[in-house]
């Protein structure tokens, strides 16, 4: 048994553990319910029969019992129903967990991603977003800015090579952290009400960017309330002894007038601190977690999660402290009388006022950070959980150019590379290598032989190594490309032009791409190169294509049906061939898949076509 599958049946055992859970955890709380329902009902009955007889003196402590009853069966019935909905999500991570491993799409959360970029070097050809992409395979993240940030990672254009070792060092060190990585996921999404959706964090930005009464203003009125309420005192108690008049009414109503007036520069006091309470603590079951975590000997995330440790007094624990004791002294608003004296007597709502300006500046200036922390943090959890997931994927080797060249090394070499979207039974793995800078590879081979597959693979593998995450491969070594391919390339009918003119100008930025300065060497990717037309104006413009690319600082490959294309490699050193076969076993087309020196030496057009009874004789 290899390790995946160890991880495999581990997964499942904890899946099944976690059912058995909720399944004994369900009656029971289905007995706290009907119980609650039978004390309230069966209290007021009583009450109601014993204030009918005139029990009156025994109807009040059975009522009052029976309400206490019903709050601590209440009390308990919460408790297993948060524990059922905390199971639950684990066992929703489990399983997200065992679909991802097994390619199984309808069972692996769904991420939100923006529409395709148009005219991005590669996005639209490899399969990293979408439906059935890395993308989503990859993520297991809960906030749209945490999936938005892998997102960015792997459609990256250019890569920078100290950002990609940095990843890679929190990777392998968040790899084996399974139950740190889970208990995130599990904590935004009882934030985020179970749910794969936005949680408070860019809204509640939004609402503290909004202008407010400044710090200073409220600063002066509430020493003008409170000079005015400390006089009312002193002149009342002074009145009360006839040492002077009744002066204390007119500072009382001064100190009213003052307090109707300034109602705009105070705000809703109630209305602000019950929303930064609620906004910023659904946040702060998250935030907390990475405050309190024993990070110990993980030195690398400790550092990325600097900004939750740092500064402790006016960390999202104390924040969250302070903004719930401002939202708790607002209250007092509910009470009509009550809060009119008080704030008569005692300047209470400027106070909470200045309280909750000051928890709002502090958030202001620090929530963006522990913000974009966490949604780092969500990417690269991201990339580690997809590593655990895949023990038999390494983390490949990304070197700068001068590096590889000096120790006699090609700028791309990989060893046993396959596509990550396939399942392990299907997969068929190869070798390939890139010699020098300048080089180009044709690649022929008969219908469904893996052409296309091949070029994606090649193409996905680089986007998960240059986002930092690991390769399904033995050995990947690369130097740093910018990636463009030309693989799906779609006719428009609102734009008005055909197949064939969509992938010339395809292939025409690819040229303006190959001759921008000062830039990283291209990496390019073209299938089928010029299919929509005929066959002479292919090759022409096919041989024209690839002598416009060799010796130049890129490399890359083109897939091709034309068998005399491939004599190209006889008149350009730097221009190899390989190909893809299939065989005829007992009628039936067999492909292996596997990756070939030289041109193509079959083909399979009118096997399939007599296959599939078409007529073939001319």
């Amino acid at each position: 048994m290899d390790k995946k599958q160890e991880r495999m049946q581990l997964l499942e055992a904890q899946v099944r553990r976690l059912q058995r859970r909720i399944e004994a955890l369900t009656p029971r709380s289905n007995v706290y319910s009907w119980s609650r329902v039978a004390i309230f009902f069966v209290g007021i009955a009583l009450t109601v029969v014993l204030l009918i007889g005139s029990l009156w003196w025994l109807a009040i402590p059975v009522f009052v019992v029976s309400m206490i009853l019903f709050g601590v069966v209440a009390h308990f019935h919460g408790l297993i129903d948060h524990s059922i909905a905390r199971h639950t999500l684990w066992l929703h991570i489990k399983t997200a967990h065992i679909a991802r491993m097994r390619l199984d799409w309808e069972r692996i959360p769904a991420v939100f991603s923006e529409p395709p970029v148009e005219g991005h070097p590669f996005e639209m050809d490899i399969d990293i977003t979408g439906q059935r992409s890395i993308h989503r395979l990859v993520n297991t993240g809960v906030s749209r800015e945490g999936m938005a940030r892998l997102r960015d990672w792997l459609l990256q254009t250019s890569p920078d090579l100290d950002t990609i070792q940095q990843r890679q060092a929190l990777v392998r060190e968040l790899t084996p952290m399974t139950r740190f990585r889970d208990r995130l996921t599990l904590n935004s999404l009882l934030a985020s009400g179970g749910k794969f959706e936005q949680l408070e964090g860019k809204r509640l930005l939004q609402w503290l960017d909004q202008p407010s009464t400044s710090s200073s203003s409220l600063r002066t009125l509430f020493w003008i309330s409170s000079a005015l309420n400390i006089a009312t005192v002193v002149l009342f108690l002074l009145g009360l002894f006839n040492i002077i008049p009744m002066f204390w009414q007119y500072t009382l109503a001064a100190s009213v007038i003052l307090f109707f007036a300034t109602a705009n520069q105070r705000g809703d006091i109630f209305e602000d601190a019950s929303y930064l309470r609620y906004g910023f603590g659904t946040l702060s079951l998250i935030f907390s977690y990475l405050e309190k975590y024993p990070y110990g000997s993980h030195p690398r995330l400790q550092a990325l999660c600097q900004p939750f440790h740092d500064k402790r007094e006016t960390g999202p624990s104390a924040v969250l402290k302070g903004t719930a004791r401002v939202a708790s002294a607002s209250t007092l608003k509910n009470n009509g009388i009550i809060w009119l004296v008080v704030n008569a007597f005692v300047p209470w709502d400027l106070y909470c006022a200045r309280q909750l300006i000051h928890y709002k500046a502090q958030l202001r200036s620090r929530l963006p950070i522990w913000l974009d922390t966490w949604y780092e943090l969500e990417a690269i959890s991201s990339l580690s959980a997809f590593a655990y997931l895949n023990p038999e994927y390494i983390l490949p080797e990304v070197k700068a150019a001068e590096q590889l060249q000096s120790a006699g090394r090609p700028p791309f070499e990989v060893d046993h590379l396959g596509h990550p979207l396939l399942a392990v039974e299907k997969k068929v793995t190869n070798s390939f290598t890139m010699n020098e800078l300048g080089e180009v590879v044709i690649i022929t081979g008969s219908n469904m032989a893996g052409k296309s597959t091949f070029l994606r693979t090649l193409g996905v593998n680089l986007c998960l190594a240059y986002a930092g995450g690991p390769v399904c491969a033995h050995s990947f070594t690369s130097t740093l490309f910018r990636l463009f391919t030309c693989i799906r390339v779609t006719d428009s009918v609102t734009d008005g032009y055909s197949y064939f003119y969509a992938e010339v100008r395809r292939l025409h930025a690819l040229l303006d791409a190959l001759k921008e300065p000062g830039q990283l060497p291209l990496f390019f990717l073209v299938d089928e190169i010029f299919k929509g037309t005929n066959n002479r104006e292919r090759l022409i413009g096919s041989r024209s294509f690839v002598k416009s690319l060799v010796g130049h600082n890129c490399v890359g490959l083109i897939s091709t049906h034309d068998l005399e294309l491939v004599n190209l490699a006889e008149s350009v050193p730097q221009v190899q061939n390989k190909h893809f076969r299939e065989e005829v076993i007992e009628g039936q087309m067999a492909f292996d898949y596997v990756l070939r020196e030289g041109p193509c030496p079959t083909t399979n057009a009118l096997k399939i076509m007599a296959m599939e009874g078409l007529p073939i004789d001319g």
